[in-house]
């Protein structure tokens, strides 16, 4: 049996997705019979019928076998990870919903991102065509038709914006085309500009969803209703009269009341049943004995409390060894591979987890532990036994710190790529302020020479004239020759002046102890700070805070100090 393809919309804040969702729902609202629309969870399922009664002629020559799609709601890439099973993504197809008149935005990258890590198919929406000024509104023609109708500057910047678009995904290695001017469509994605506020291009939209499930994703689709069904836990809700139930799209096999349950759990798996099935029509919740792949319904059920979103649900009335090992696997798939050091994340779901701990990782961030539900006392007091205080810091998403303790910083939020974003923000101000107390702590790399006919005293201390070469002379820092200690350079002064510093191409005196002109120094000699073997190390450590003279002054000491040790500073 070819089951009804499951199609996610993804899509950055304010771009359209509701506004794209409402006029689907409205569009099988027409149909006043039974079954024209299911709404659960924000997910419409359109029948087939309703489909053809949309797309007129776009679809005659297609032979449809599919029964419907299944449309899902995503409020970002964390949910759409929520919406996973074993080795990929539940979702069959996706529509990628842009903005045409602002491009690309944050959650429209992390949205490509995740559906190239899920190799996930998908088309793209260009809503709001209707807002390019000077833009006609023409509900009764097909798209091109009207877009070919539109006055020569509205024209223009309809292909300017397009192809702005078309160059933005293939900066993420997706080439993408115009539907009308797609000649392959396994290799190109195809845009439809769409306006969800008059409904202009939904028919076109339909058609090519439609078309590309129909064509490339046949084999996927085809489904036994006999065997047991597979699943995963959309949320975990409590219902007035009914208690503790699951919102669970069913992406296999067929599900019947009093069937014995599997869900996946943090070591072993949850054992219930499903006492009860409910899909949702006409607003209110509808009691079922049976459904079908593909479907989004809720199920209650004894030993329900402990049940974590994201998880994998399946039936398992019979082989029960085999589908606890198999559950058990797709669990262990997600959890994480950690690192001896580093922070500590929480998420609400084992997708939400997944794709967090995902960006952490591109950003070269280390996990040391990574956990489901609420910020723990046990979170902040593993965060707080960290050496490097940079790791002192806890990242939740979509969740809530039960716990406060002063010394560990916590990063929280419900939008995920705003968590990356001041994650990132604050290790790079902290690890800048870090960076800058240790410099200020360190010897720093400078030359000078000593200038012909500029010495004002041969000793105790000698005091000489100097122009800077490289770096920032400081006093009370011990200078060098060759590598070998000579003494203290006290002090600077400039005219009646004494200075603390001289920046580098500045001439001034100094004083320098224990060293006599004519003797270990002479006019024209090249002076370096003397630097410590561990502040050299700090030094390469923190080489992005020297100029590049610094960094040659850094390398010629060096070459002093193994004149020597071979090894110094190694």
């Amino acid at each position: 049996m070819i089951r009804q393809p499951i199609c996610v919309l993804l899509a950055h804040v304010d771009h359209g997705k509701t506004s794209i969702l409402d006029y689907i729902r409205g569009s099988c609202l027409v149909d006043k019979e039974a079954g024209g629309i299911t709404q659960a969870i924000s997910a419409y399922t359109i029948p087939l019928k309703n489909i053809k009664n949309i797309c007129g002629d776009l679809l005659k020559n297609l032979k449809l076998t599919i029964p419907g799609i299944l449309f899902i709601d995503s409020p970002g890439h964390e949910a759409f990870t929520t919406l996973r099973k074993r080795g990929g993504n539940i979702s069959d197809i996706a529509i990628l919903v842009v903005d045409i008149n602002e491009g690309l935005k944050p959650q429209t990258i992390e949205a490509i991102e995740i559906l190239k890590q899920y190799k996930t198919p998908f088309v793209v929406a260009a809503n709001k065509i209707d807002a390019i000024s000077g833009w006609r509104t023409n509900q009764d023609k097909l798209i091109i038709n009207n877009i070919n109708q539109q006055s020569s500057n509205v024209l223009t910047a309809i292909e300017n914006k397009l192809y702005t678009l078309v160059g933005n995904l293939s900066s993420y290695g997706f080439n993408s085309e115009r539907f009308d001017r797609v000649d392959d469509y396994t290799k190109q994605i195809a845009i439809i500009p769409i306006s969800a506020k008059t409904g202009e291009g939904f028919p076109e939209l339909l058609m090519v969803i439609t078309g590309l499930a129909q064509k490339f994703l046949e084999k996927e689709l085809d489904v036994d209703v006999c065997e047991q069904a597979k699943g995963t836990i959309l949320e975990v809700t409590e219902e007035k009269g009914i208690g503790k139930t699951l919102d669970v799209i069913i992406y296999d096999g067929c599900l019947k009341q009093n069937d014995k349950l599997l869900i996946g759990n943090i070591g072993e798996p949850i054992e219930s049943k499903a006492k009860c099935l409910f899909e949702f029509g006409e607003g209110k919740l509808v009691p079922v004995t049976e459904v079908e792949a593909s479907v989004v319904l809720k199920i209650s059920g004894p030993n329900l409390e402990n049940v974590i979103p994201g998880m994998p649900i399946m039936v398992a009335n019979k082989d029960y060894e085999q589908i606890r090992e198999e559950i058990m696997k797709e669990v262990e798939e997600v959890f994480i591979e950690v690192d001896n050091e580093g922070i500590v994340v929480k998420a609400d779901t084992l997708g939400s987890l997944e794709a967090l701990v995902r960006l952490l990782k591109e950003k070269n961030i280390k996990i040391k532990s990574a956990g489901i539900g609420d910020i723990s006392k046990k979170d902040l007091s593993e965060a707080s036994a960290e050496n490097d205080y940079l790791n002192k810091l806890v990242v939740g998403f979509n969740v809530k710190q039960i716990e406060k303790d002063d010394g560990v910083k916590v990063i929280t939020d419900n939008i995920i790529y705003k968590v990356i974003d001041e994650t990132e923000k604050w290790l790079s101000e902290e690890s800048r302020d870090y960076e800058a107390k240790e410099l200020s702590t360190i010897v720093k790399p400078f030359k000078f020479v000593i200038l012909k006919n500029h010495t004002f005293r041969k000793s105790n201390p000698a005091i000489v004239g100097v122009e800077v070469l490289a770096g920032t002379v400081k006093s009370n820092t011990p200078i060098t020759l060759d590598g070998k200690k000579l003494g203290l350079l006290k002090a600077i002064q400039d005219g009646d002046k004494n200075l603390s510093e001289l920046a580098e191409g500045k001439q001034a005196a100094i004083s320098i102890t224990h060293v006599t002109v004519g003797r270990q120094i002479n006019e024209g000699d090249i002076l370096y700070s003397e630097i410590p073997e561990v502040h050299f190390k700090k030094l390469k450590q923190l080489k992005k805070y020297l100029n590049p003279k610094e960094v040659g002054v850094l390398k010629e000491y060096a070459e002093l100090k193994r004149a020597d040790n071979p090894t110094w500073g190694v």
